[in-house]
């Protein structure tokens, strides 16, 4: 978008420049009314217009990797949990306000405009409708209406009304009004305003031409050097506007210009060229940019959620099949993959590790680290074929025969069954590690690993969020059976398969204190490691679910269930102020954080404790609860009491 309005006021700049040095003097008054009009509308045309005799491929730097050994289908889900924030970025905000601000500044001129109709004596004719305005002498048009003030003399009247009239036959007011609305849409924009006012001189030139055919020209501009009233719009048709009074006389003494010079006109067509040159010539990348149904904008690179994966492959599937020329983009907010169309011998793995041939490169200056543990060789092309004469070793999707999977022997479809194997073993010795729920880590781990020329697992790689999660999955592929070997060409080979497994908390929900033996010992954890008052301040407390008349959330001390009003007050207090981490969300991470802490005997929120898996995600817990409204203290035997409160915020990238 940025690229596209940069383009757009570059190419109005040039359309301007060459219309204020060669064309604005000349008293071709309709076509350089036109030329203002079309280029604008060409300034919002041109980038996207791509004509295929002028494109080019500006190469770019990449690494080149033949492999991304991504698997779908078999991927192995528990439960999905999520809490995650809103964000609107800061310029979003200004262009609203900017917008706003430019709407209401509207507004306020066509309520000037009813006002006066409204107060104004109003005659209608054939062509137009008059509004005497009382104790003025201000003359315009807006549409079919002409004000004009009733101490206007009668000998000017004539001409005034004449002079009108030329705008309503013309429609200006359509001109002025258009890029009224573009100052709206593009109020950030300096050459709308110029644009506008350039075409507001014209049509006052249109207009003066044409009366002063018809009467006495010494006469006219005798008229138009007196001061009279003008309103302040920017969308209306002044007769009387100081600042172009003396341009209208100017151009009244001018002589015709020649019709010769209209040849000046020409001059756009090999700008217009340039531009079509310039916008079709761009590099693949901005190319991709433009055609948003082959941009695909992902979470991180590095680590693909199952939806991002099928999405992806969906797509590069469907691309593959075409016989066209394609490129898919994947990015994220720092890096990304280009997949091009390709008749070389290089493919990337897909859905249930099908082939798709294509070549992936990365065009920008990173490598991610996904890439980097996962292709052979990093850096360079990846050639299967080259690999099988050096390793013996050759991709699932390319063997003549693939692996059995123990009971897979008599299947019609071996490839399939050894999915489904490999999905039901990974389901059976699947365990969740205590540590990583305690910590609330979660996310997926990619797996590679080779099946050797007899059949045994070696060579296993992961790829994940957490040293916890990754030592999971590798223990999960360690306890895999021997298979029975793959073969090309009649011959035993080394085989590499990937599979992603995923790790994920359930609903963590919003628990109160003491509610089941883990949490506690979560709980009693935490709080061990805070002060020795803190310490004291909790064991002179009485836990929320025992206390007599619990804490009262500011806007509940009326609701019938309060308890429910608090958790759910809680609720929208999180969802209200959460904010996800910016470094945490570069680096993909995701977890969940307990939070710990006290409503003193004031209804005072003190002694905050969290536990999570990263630091940024402690503090931005922290901050939310410490921004926790003052309670109606609890109360136990008539007596205000401290009561301690715990509740899992998780954070979660979309």
């Amino acid at each position: 978008m940025v690229q596209y309005i940069l383009e757009c006021i570059a190419f109005q700049l040039v359309f301007l420049v060459i219309y204020d040095f060669f064309l604005k003097l000349e008293t071709f008054f309709q076509w350089n009314r036109f030329y203002l009009l079309s280029t604008f509308l060409l300034s919002l045309l041109l980038p996207f217009v791509k004509i295929e005799a002028f494109k080019t491929t500006v190469e770019q730097p990449y690494i080149e990797y033949g492999e991304a050994l991504w698997g779908v289908d078999n991927a192995v889900t528990l439960n999905p949990q999520e809490i995650s924030g809103f964000d609107i970025s800061w310029q979003m905000v200004l262009y609203g306000l900017g917008a706003l601000v430019s709407t209401l500044l509207l507004v306020h001129k066509l309520r000037q405009l009813y006002l006066l109709r409204a107060k104004g004596d109003k005659i209608s004719f054939k062509e137009y409708t008059q509004i005497l305005v009382s104790n003025s002498n201000i003359a315009f048009s807006f549409f079919k209406s002409i004000f004009i003030g009733d101490k206007v003399s009668k000998t000017d009247y004539t001409n005034i009304i004449a002079h009108e009239l030329v705008h309503i036959k013309q429609g200006h007011s359509w001109d002025l009004l258009f890029f009224e609305l573009m100052r709206i849409v593009g109020w950030f924009n300096p050459l709308v305003y110029v644009y506008q006012n350039r075409i507001s001189e014209l049509h006052e030139f249109i207009a003066d031409a044409k009366v002063a055919k018809s009467n006495k020209n010494e006469q006219y501009q005798l008229l138009l050097s007196q001061v009279f009233q003008t309103q302040n719009i920017s969308f209306i048709n002044h007769f009387f506007k100081s600042s172009l009074i003396k341009k209208r006389i100017v151009m009244l003494q001018k002589s015709q210009s020649k019709s010769v010079f209209k040849l000046k006109y020409l001059a756009l067509l090999p700008l217009v060229l340039g531009m079509l040159f310039y916008t079709s010539c761009e590099n693949d990348s901005k190319d991709d940019a433009a055609n948003n149904e082959n941009i695909i904008t992902v979470s991180s690179v590095d680590n693909l959620s199952e939806e991002e994966e099928t999405k992806v492959y969906t797509k590069l599937k469907s691309l593959a099949n075409s016989e066209e020329v394609w490129s898919l983009k994947v990015e994220d907010s720092e890096n990304s993959l280009k997949f091009e169309s390709t008749k070389e011998d290089v493919f990337i793995s897909g859905i249930n590790n099908e082939p798709i041939q294509a070549k992936m490169t990365i065009d920008n200056s990173g490598s991610p680290e996904y890439f980097k543990n996962f292709i052979p060789s990093a850096g360079e092309p990846y050639d299967w074929k080259k690999i099988y004469k050096e390793d013996n070793q050759v991709p699932f999707s390319y063997v003549d025969k693939v692996p059995v999977f123990p009971g897979c022997e008599g299947e019609t479809d071996v490839r399939a069954c050894f999915q489904q194997n490999m999905q039901k073993h990974i389901s059976k010795h699947f365990k969740y590690p205590e540590e990583a729920q305690r910590q609330g880590i979660e996310g997926r781990v990619s797996i590679m690993f080779t099946i050797d020329e007899d059949g045994s697992i070696v060579k296993i790689r992961k790829r994940g969020p957490h040293e916890l999660l990754e030592a999971e999955a590798v223990r999960i592929i360690e306890k895999l059976p021997r298979m029975a070997p793959g073969s090309y060409a009649g011959k035993t080979v080394k085989v590499p398969f990937s599979i992603p497994i995923s790790f994920k908390l359930e609903q963590a929900g919003f628990n109160p204190f003491n509610a089941d033996a883990d949490y506690v010992q979560m709980q009693k954890e935490q709080i061990a490691k805070l002060s020795t008052e803190a310490q004291m301040a909790y064991g002179n407390s009485v836990a929320f679910r025992n206390v007599g008349s619990p804490p009262v959330f500011p806007g509940c001390e009326n609701a019938d269930d309060m308890l429910d009003c608090f958790q759910q007050s809680m609720y929208r207090h999180i969802s209200k102020n959460f904010r996800y981490p910016q470094d945490t969300q570069e680096r993909g991470i995701q977890g969940r954080v307990l939070v710990i802490f006290l409503m003193d005997t004031s209804g005072n929120i003190t002694h905050i404790s969290t536990r999570g898996p990263d630091k940024s995600f402690e503090e931005e817990a922290e901050r939310i609860i410490s921004k926790l409204p003052k309670m109606i203290p609890g109360k136990h035997n008539g007596e205000n009491v401290n009561v301690p409160y715990s509740i899992p915020i998780t954070f979660k990238l979309r």
